[in-house]
């Protein structure tokens, strides 16, 4: 949510952050309705101060026996107005936060500039493609030749987009979870999480997915709504909290189970396991002081990228563009891993920014230490890291010629005991 008084004061620096991401100008419309907005407040204001004050003059003119009908007929006359002001301020509250609520964040200002992905500013690389010495498989052709990967399955009990992992595929997903938990609670200080994966509407506005996304939302037919994200109940432990500047940083981690419709994805990576509606994922969130968010950010983008490292496998980190940021977000990283059933990287995390637009919509505010006033929290989340799609990279970077994948060091004490996939 944008802060008004942010718009009024500088709405062309508004329209130009939009314009950044391809957006139309939108202060302009955003002003008008704030001015109606604010004239019926004044209204309000103006006539319940006049009330009082003929309140007060009808009993000074009673304690003096003096005729008072005037006053109380302008009385009543006010408290028949009021409530048609009331109403009409709760209109236009109304719709100012639903024009607000469908615009996405501002980028910062060191986003790059750009229209879509292709924009983007590679930043680093770590580790290089393995030199293999035969085809490499895609994911899809070493799990089914192993008989751990059923879609078949899966589209008999659920449709497409879905699958069902068998034996070490199932232990090694599983695996992945439980290093990426230990070394983000162990080394990084997140402290893990077990959050419901159903929320109400209020939670999925806070985080930005309500109202513009609703489409790519699974929602139960007793109006809850299944997690797209883990981001979504961790951000939301700070809704309606008055948090003390001392508590801060608060660092959230949880694996959970995550669905998405797809709906804005339709034909694009329908093969393998690249985009599916339910997948698993470790979630990293932050919140903290402002002045300390950047800072926040490349640290939680670090911490998402030692899995890698520790995993040895090789990965590029990317800045997104202006005009490929998500909806929240001012300012994302992108870290896509080397899939070489592919022949390319492909995104394994996204760590964005998103100051304190999921905080306004959440009202997430804090508080120093002896202090009245109140200030807005900034919220940061990240992947750490999706765990299907690090389990098909793994599948991918390890495969060896026979088809057999070999388990990496890291994860072997995870295993119990196996070093290698082969087919039963």
């Amino acid at each position: 949510m944008h802060d008004i008084t942010l718009i009024r004061s500088d709405p062309a620096g508004f329209d130009a952050g939009l314009a950044r991401r391809g957006l139309t100008p939108s202060a302009a419309p955003i002003l008008a309705l704030d001015t109606k907005r604010r004239a019926v407040q004044t209204q309000l204001q103006t006539l319940q101060q006049r009330r009082n004050e003929v309140s007060r003059a009808i009993g000074a003119a009673r304690a003096k026996d003096q005729d008072s009908g005037t006053l109380e007929d302008e009385v009543a006359e006010i408290k028949r107005r009021l409530p048609e002001l009331e109403l009409e301020a709760r209109t236009f509250d109304d719709e100012l936060r639903a024009l607000l609520s469908m615009l996405p964040n501002l980028p910062a200002q060191d986003v790059p500039d750009g229209a879509d992905e292709t924009a983007n500013v590679e930043m680093r690389r770590v580790g290089a493609p393995r030199a293999m010495g035969f085809a490499p498989k895609d994911h899809v052709a070493l799990g089914e030749a192993l008989g751990m990967m059923d879609f078949e399955a899966a589209a008999r009990l659920s449709g497409a987009r879905f699958v069902v992992l068998k034996g070490g595929l199932a232990r090694l997903e599983r695996a992945l979870a439980q290093l990426m938990l230990d070394l983000h609670t162990g080394e990084f200080g997140y402290t893990e999480v077990s959050p419901p994966v159903l929320v109400r509407d209020d939670a999925l506005y806070g985080t930005g997915q309500l109202p513009k996304f609703a489409e790519d939302q699974f929602q139960t037919t007793t109006g809850l709504w299944l997690i797209p994200t883990a981001e979504v109940p961790l951000t939301n432990l700070a809704a309606e909290q008055i948090l003390d500047a001392a508590s801060l940083p608060l660092r959230v981690t949880a694996y959970t189970p995550c669905f998405r419709l797809e709906a804005g994805a339709a034909g694009r990576d329908t093969h393998g396991m690249i985009r599916q509606h339910q997948f698993s994922k470790v979630e990293l969130v932050s919140i903290c002081r402002p002045d300390k968010s950047d800072a926040e950010h490349e640290r939680m983008t670090g911490a998402a990228e030692e899995v890698l490292k520790r995993l040895d496998l090789p990965f590029r980190t990317v800045a997104l563009s202006a005009g490929d940021l998500g909806f929240a977000a001012r300012k994302t990283y992108d870290i896509e891993v080397w899939l070489p059933g592919q022949n390319a990287y492909r995104e394994i995390s996204s760590c964005s920014n998103c100051g304190d637009f999921q905080a306004r919509r959440m009202r997430a505010r804090y508080r120093e230490a002896g202090g009245k006033q109140t200030q807005f929290v900034h919220t940061l989340n990240g992947s750490g890291l999706a765990v299907g799609r690090t389990m098909l990279a793994v599948m991918e970077n390890y495969q060896q010629a026979d088809g057999t994948i070999a388990v990496p060091p890291a994860l072997k004490p995870y295993m119990g005991g196996i070093d290698v996939l082969r087919r039963a």
